[in-house]
């Protein structure tokens, strides 16, 4: 079993808190499996009766009754009604259907339409459930109605809201073990999807892709009432091809219109970009003023929550490691609790012509948690000195407290230059330094 210890000890910590918890992420994640496998298993153990544990799976056609929300809270009740304390699993929540309220229809239930106003939905269940004093609820829904907006609009502070993402190279490693070199390299090509992590090597690609296509393309058009739009699938090119680079909506269209000899205008990006980032495939990390201690510009950085599903749109033809081990440790940093931005500042030096010029610095990633900051640079080698020194120039000018870290893609662990820099192997930086 692929253990997920960060996020069951989410569910621990939240366990009996009153709230309902509200599970999400991107699809086929393991979402279900962390509920009805791994945390089903954690209360088995530690006393909990079987028969006080209620799972109700609404995309099986044996429950297809209960995605009338009225019927699926009178069932859950009615199965909790002793005193006894209840652990209630709702898996695939999004399936319950919206009814108009049935005092107003002679009590009929009757599928609500997109103007009614007076209606009863899954939102009023989870709510309704989680004030019972016996019952502790969870929750999973998937993408195609329940993204994270609708999450933080529907629910407020009313429930317990834990994300779950693809397996984390942490969690990815601790399941494959062998050599922390080949994990990487593999993990960079493949991801974290943990069906995909399973699979042989030779149906991994194919998984990935079809992924990509039937589930997260159809879930996006779908949610946002699209038909098939080849500007939506160009886009998505776009971003995976430039995994790491500063871009915004502006760039993005010119980018377009280069490559399809077509205009889209900069609101149909800022759009469809909201799609991709609120069907949970890409995160958004905004430039940071080091100096000045602010999120600044229009410009941003976008990496994919899976570096698989990232190459699988580009069909594995462009496997870059500097942009997938960028990419890794984003969603490493993220992982495990940090705060991540771009780091940029600006610097006066002198040009050839000995003119006082301005000059805009960048640090691949500010991160802090708690009492901890770190300047990262990520590198594939910093053999080369040209290379090295290029990737140092902004730490020597920056001349803060922070602590300054170079990440390479090498099989080493933490020693420091001359200038008393830090210098880590990745395998060394994500599996222990950031810890």
């Amino acid at each position: 079993m692929i253990k997920r210890d960060t996020y069951l000890q989410q569910l621990i910590d939240n366990r009996d808190n009153g709230f309902p918890k509200v599970i999400t992420g991107i699809r086929r994640c393991g979402k279900s499996f962390l509920l009805k496998e791994i945390f089903r298993e954690f209360l088995i153990n530690n006393g909990v009766k079987a028969e006080n544990i209620l799972l109700v799976e609404l995309d099986d056609f044996r429950n297809a009754r209960y995605r009338d929300p009225l019927l699926l809270g009178d069932y859950v009740k009615e199965y909790c009604q002793s005193n006894e304390r209840y652990y209630v699993i709702l898996d695939e929540i999004q399936m319950v259907y919206t009814i108009v309220n049935p005092v107003l229809t002679g009590g009929k239930h009757t599928i609500a339409q997109k103007n009614d106003a007076e209606v009863i939905s899954f939102i009023d269940v989870v709510l309704g459930l989680s004030r019972e004093k016996n019952i502790d609820l969870y929750v999973t829904g998937s993408n195609s109605k329940m993204f994270s907006s609708d999450i933080i609009t529907q629910f407020r502070d009313k429930a317990t809201h834990i994300h779950l993402s693809p397996l984390s190279f942490e969690e990815y490693y601790n399941f494959k073990q062998g050599s922390k070199t080949e994990a990487i390299y593999e993990y960079m090509q493949y991801g974290g999807m943990p069906l995909a992590v399973l699979k042989p090597e030779e149906e991994k690609r194919s998984y990935l892709t079809g992924l990509f296509e039937t589930t997260y393309f159809r879930d996006i058009l779908e949610h946002n009432h699209l038909r098939r739009s080849e500007s939506l699938d160009e886009l998505c090119n776009i971003i995976s091809a430039s995994t790491g680079s500063l871009l915004n909506a502006e760039k993005i269209s010119n980018t377009y219109k280069s490559v399809k000899h077509e205009n889209i205008d900069k609101q149909t990006v800022e759009q469809y970009l909201r799609y991709f980032k609120n069907a949970f495939l890409l995160n958004e990390a905004s430039r940071y003023d080091l100096k000045g201690r602010a999120e600044i510009g229009a410009l941003r950085k976008y990496y994919f929550v899976d570096t698989g599903l990232r190459n699988a749109r580009l069909n594995f033809a462009f496997p870059d490691e500097g942009q997938m081990l960028e990419n890794i440790i984003y969603n490493e940093l993220k992982y495990n609790g940090y705060t991540v931005n771009i780091g940029t500042f600006d610097s006066i030096e002198k040009n050839s012509d000995g003119k006082s010029i301005r000059k805009t610095n960048e640090v691949d990633f500010y991160a802090t948690k708690g009492n901890r900051s770190y300047y990262i640079q990520v590198s594939l080698d910093i053999s080369n000195k040209a290379t090295k020194d290029r990737e140092i120039r902004p730490y020597i000018l920056l001349r803060d407290q922070v602590t300054k870290v170079i990440v390479v893609n090498k099989p080493v662990g933490e020693s420091r230059d001359e200038y008393g820099f830090t210098i880590t192997g990745a395998a060394d930086f994500l599996l222990r330094y950031i810890k």
